[in-house]
């Protein structure tokens, strides 16, 4: 039905209109502090803004399809998370607007030119695996199976694990950020496609060598492992990164609950998997910054002066942590954890004079580094790693 509506949608032209419709942010000036309803001035009761919407308007006023940005991972997510949204709001401008995004790069053939010779470069993958979804247009299924043909010759550590790109500077690596570059698109191509025994196979073990490498006794992961142990960060003994990096951990957090959710109780994997996630929801508590209810850009080290707390990553944990517990794989008192975390996030949103909303203290893309390195990358506003965090996070958590 929704495939059909969507279908007479494009027929009638709605693409025509992508990126040209736009609405801006009616949200308050200030912060809200969560999803309940809130007094106005003369006391009769007023809904709390649809932060989801209000973001996606903006940013649809802010760019077109055309001019959001390149094949890549922040973007990518960005859309997954308008993608939820849509699945919500049924507001076919979302769905018109990510197609027309993506068939910038995939041809009427199904010919995508993209080498996808990293891991990042197949996250946006999960937009074709969607619009295959909505539309029934083979040319998607056709561009997505490329990233499931690459993978059968992608470079791999002796047990196993994705290099994080096949290039010198990457070989042998494995990023915490990678697992949500791949795994999430692996199973829903599997679903989509009915090649569910591989990629959920694939995507189960993923998650398990990475998490065997990069998980210590804290219940955090670091943010690399290097097999050879010869980059400039890793410890000569262990191959590992030396810092708990906010984002590489939330990465991880929201692919293992997404693989969860996709493979069958009776997988092989998956009492491993669960393992690794209530013991990073352990770390996670602990760390949870009281105060704010954030988490730090260095995770472990929010005493320091010279951290601060970022916006995606709280957004990742706070998702994952709900959702964890919504799917009976946390225990019950995490839905604390993630609520304070959510109140925490939308401390950090509100809507400026132009009536467009604002993201504030969102970490710029980053490397493998040092405490001083990611104390001080770039506290943007409005960076897409951010904006999709908070999109899949609200959606979770916006109802509550």
């Amino acid at each position: 039905m929704m495939r059909r509506r969507l279908r007479a949608a494009l027929l009638a032209g709605a693409l025509a209109t992508t990126g040209l419709m736009t609405v801006s942010a009616t949200a308050p000036q200030a912060a809200i502090a969560g999803p309940q309803q809130i007094a106005a001035p003369d006391r009769s009761p007023v809904a709390a803004p649809d932060w989801s919407v209000a973001l996606i308007d903006s940013t649809m006023a802010r760019y077109s399809p055309s001019t959001i940005g390149g094949w890549s991972y922040p973007v990518g997510l960005y859309l997954y998370g308008q993608y939820l949204t849509y699945r919500r709001t049924h507001d076919a401008r979302y769905l018109s607007y990510i197609k027309s995004y993506v068939d910038r790069f995939v041809k009427s053939d199904g010919t995508i030119d993209q080498s996808f010779n990293s891991l990042d470069s197949m996250q946006a993958g999960r937009l074709l695996t969607i619009l295959h979804h909505e539309t029934g247009q083979d040319r998607y299924r056709k561009a997505a199976r490329k990233i499931r043909d690459r993978l059968a010759t992608y470079p791999r550590t002796a047990d196993g694990g994705f290099w994080h790109a096949d290039t010198s500077s990457r070989a042998h690596q494995l990023w915490a950020d990678g697992v949500y570059m791949v795994n999430p698109f692996l199973v829903e191509y599997g679903k989509e496609f009915g090649d569910a025994t591989y990629t959920n196979d694939e995507a189960a073990q993923q998650l398990y060598v990475y998490g065997s490498h990069l998980q210590v006794p804290s219940g955090l992961l670091k943010h690399a492992y290097d097999e050879s142990k010869t980059a400039s960060w890793a410890d000569p003994q262990t191959g590992l990164a030396p810092e708990h990096w906010c984002r590489a951990v939330g990465w991880y957090s929201m692919a293992i609950v997404n693989v969860l959710d996709a493979i069958p109780v009776n997988h092989p994997r998956r009492d491993h998997l669960v393992s690794i996630l209530r013991k990073l929801a352990v770390g996670l508590e602990k760390y949870q910054d009281p105060a704010t209810g954030r988490w730090y850009q260095v995770i472990d080290k929010g005493g320091r002066s010279d951290n601060w707390t970022e916006t995606s990553c709280s957004s990742m944990f706070t998702y994952a942590l709900s959702r964890g517990v919504q799917q009976g794989y946390l225990d019950a008192h995490y839905a604390m954890v993630a609520q304070r975390g959510y109140q925490g996030v939308l401390a950090k949103i509100s809507t400026s004079s132009d009536g467009r909303t604002r993201l504030t203290d969102i970490s710029i893309g980053t490397n493998v580094g040092d405490y001083a390195y990611y104390v001080a990358r770039t506290r943007a506003t409005n960076d897409f790693h951010g904006l999709g965090a908070f999109l899949i996070m609200n959606e979770q958590l916006r109802g509550e």
